[in-house]
């Protein structure tokens, strides 16, 4: 029997479609302070803490991950500023930063917690941020949230600029929610700076009273919707996600779609997303995961976490299955948006 210990290699993850992978999700917890509609039920049962991979060995997975060819970092959840000691691993991925392995760490929030940790965050290395928010109107934002408060997410998002974190917005596009503010919340992201960034609805989680056919909003409608009250000049730009960008030439704002059931954008995806109990799925829309919690914890050497690791991209899938063709919701995934932080 060969008893060498494997090697640790710095060779780059390749997926079998030649895509490099350079770009990892991780959510830090499945906790959050909201309990948005499309994302998870108003009543979660949440993992027991035990399950959870501590922030050391969130450490040890991401830092492999960096070493393996990984060049963005985002930390998403739930809600990821909510869990206890966070801005320890904020500060522990800012050597990657330092060392020049690591070329953006970033994070997706609901605002909540900003007035707290955007200072911390920019000391850390931080420059831009994601927020997600779907509606300006305090009561639909309650409604859609189910226990938001809008005043200290807008709080919060103040308190990142201050910080001199750039701040960009990701909404929701939801039919007969808030096709009234396309243009209102188009002219408040203009007046205060941010980017914006519209994402159709995914059939994903227990749809319970939530019927995502109803709710879905095509983006090229939406598109057609600026078209008639801007010139729509489409960019080439990417910036290691899904979305695609255009420029509204008489404001001079840059305007995301994240478009997975219009315009499947799988033939350049980049990445991947780990749990918070250290499941890799190398799809959002499909339900194949490799366990890495089992190989980090059999020992302190790197190598069957990088096998494991490897083993994983090899299974990449081309795609996604998400469909709304024919009046119904295909290729549906059962775990809900929290599970896999987005």
């Amino acid at each position: 029997m060969d008893t060498r210990v494997p090697q640790l290699s710095s060779a780059p993850l390749i997926d079998p479609f030649a895509r490099a992978i350079s770009y990892l999700r991780v959510s830090v917890t499945d906790r959050c302070d909201f309990r948005c509609v499309y994302c998870m039920s108003e009543n979660m049962t949440f993992l027991p803490k035990a399950d959870l991979l501590t922030l050391e060995e969130l450490d040890r997975l991401c830092s492999r991950f960096v070493a393996m060819g990984v060049q963005k970092l985002r930390i998403t959840g739930g809600e990821p500023l909510v869990r206890k000691g966070i801005l320890t691993f904020f500060r522990a991925m800012s050597r990657h930063l330092d060392s020049g392995a690591l070329q953006e760490l970033t994070l997706t929030t609901n605002g909540s917690q900003l007035r707290k940790h955007a200072a911390e965050l920019a000391e850390c290395g931080v420059r831009r941020i994601n927020v997600s928010l779907d509606t300006l109107d305090d009561a639909k934002f309650a409604d859609i949230t189910r226990w938001g408060r809008l005043a200290q997410v807008l709080d919060g998002i103040t308190a990142a600029k201050e910080a001199g974190l750039r701040v960009k917005i990701n909404a929701v596009a939801l039919k007969g929610f808030n096709e009234d503010e396309q243009f209102s919340l188009t002219d408040w992201c203009a007046r205060e700076g941010h980017d914006l960034t519209w994402i159709e609805v995914m059939p994903m989680g227990d749809l319970g009273n939530e019927n995502r056919l109803d709710q879905y909003w095509a983006l090229s409608d939406l598109r057609a919707r600026y078209a008639q009250r801007f010139t729509v000049t489409d960019l080439p730009e990417r910036t290691g996600g899904p979305a695609r960008y255009v420029r509204l030439e008489e404001t001079g704002q840059k305007i995301g779609f994240i478009t997975p059931l219009t315009h499947n954008f799988c033939e350049s995806c980049n990445r991947v997303r780990l749990t918070c109990t250290g499941e890799l799925y190398m799809c959002l829309g499909q339900e194949d995961m490799a366990d890495l919690r089992a190989p980090l914890r059999s020992g302190p050497d790197d190598a069957a976490l990088e096998q494991a690791i490897r083993n994983a991209i090899a299974r990449k899938p081309k795609g996604h299955d998400f469909d709304y063709s024919r009046q119904s919701v295909s290729g549906q995934m059962s775990r809900h948006m929290s599970h896999t932080g987005g």
